[in-house]
């Protein structure tokens, strides 16, 4: 499909860019089309990243991929095969490192010792899967990303790793973003705000208590949504009778706007157990069919009926 080549396009470019690799997105599609058997490190990163997608893509499609500590050993293992020593490869690091910017090579960050790199993850996944009835699946998949980062528990490929982890945890919870779009993209094009809000600076054990997601999980969830509402412009439109289109969830939109003047993402998600993205979609299929109408930005943003 070409929608979906051309998300893994995105991604494998975007999601290694996001790491200082220097290829432009043509020379990026001329490898992942030509695959050539003799491959400078950049491209590697690429042909690596691209191989991962297909491979968690497939298995998604089958049902065959849940997220846990094995599993993002083996998304690591794909991600820097040929470019690690075997011994660092697919396993959880040895050593202690620190973190440097990939922009400027400065240092600014000391992850956790070896010796609770382990448990952390454990913790980390055992979280997840408590929580995956509880909290929204934005938000959990958010944490998950911005802690796994904190935790950088490989010797290399973490931020690749994490993504790809965070990818698989989307689709499991039923936002998947493999076939059409890619998240990567968004926080490739605002990287030093990515870089920003989802590592920390300094030292871990000086942090670790007073870590604040909140910014990180503001622009994760909008990166999701941009991603989502800019695809969605590409997908072929269906001429429809509107009504005919109209879900439950649709309708009780219209129903609180008549009553109330307008309606706010708020306001919706007190009486919906809808994604955050999710909502978002429901927002823009109205406005899209000439229904209402967006008032405001960003966290003033509200909706109101479109005047005739």
């Amino acid at each position: 499909m070409e929608l979906e080549r051309a998300a893994r396009e995105v991604s494998s470019f975007a999601s290694t860019s996001i790491e200082g690799n220097p290829l432009p997105l043509t020379e990026v599609k001329k490898i992942l089309k030509s695959k050539p058997a003799h491959v400078r490190e950049s491209e590697k990163e690429v042909l690596n990243y691209n191989l991962a997608l297909q491979e968690l893509n497939k298995k998604l499609k089958v049902g065959k991929v849940r997220l846990s500590l094995d599993l993002i050993l083996k998304i690591q293992k794909q991600v820097i095969e040929g470019l690690l020593p075997v011994f660092e490869s697919g396993k959880m690091r040895e050593k202690a490192v620190v973190v440097n910017d990939p922009r400027t090579g400065q240092a600014v960050y000391l992850p956790p010792d070896i010796n609770e790199v382990k448990s952390l993850m454990e913790d980390l996944i055992s979280f997840v899967n408590s929580n995956r009835e509880k909290t929204d699946s934005l938000i959990l998949a958010g944490i998950f990303h911005k802690q796994m980062v904190i935790i950088h528990p490989f010797m290399d490929g973490n931020g690749r790793t994490t993504r790809l982890a965070t990818k698989v945890l989307l689709a499991e919870m039923g936002l998947n973003t493999f076939n059409l779009f890619s998240f990567e993209n968004y926080y490739n094009q605002n990287v030093t705000k990515y870089f920003q809000t989802v590592g920390e600076f300094g030292n871990y054990y000086d942090l670790v208590d007073k870590i604040d997601f909140t910014n990180w999980l503001e622009y994760f969830t909008e990166g999701i949504i941009d991603e989502l509402l800019r695809v969605q412009k590409l997908l072929p439109r269906v001429a429809v009778n509107p009504e005919s289109e109209l879900q439950s969830y649709h309708l009780k939109i219209l129903e609180f706007i008549q009553e109330k003047g307008f309606i706010t993402d708020q306001d919706y998600a007190k009486f919906t157990d809808r994604a955050k993205a999710t909502r978002a979609l429901d927002f823009q299929k109205l406005i899209e069919l000439g229904l209402i109408e967006r008032k405001g930005k960003g966290r003033a943003t509200y909706y109101m009926l479109k005047e005739k």
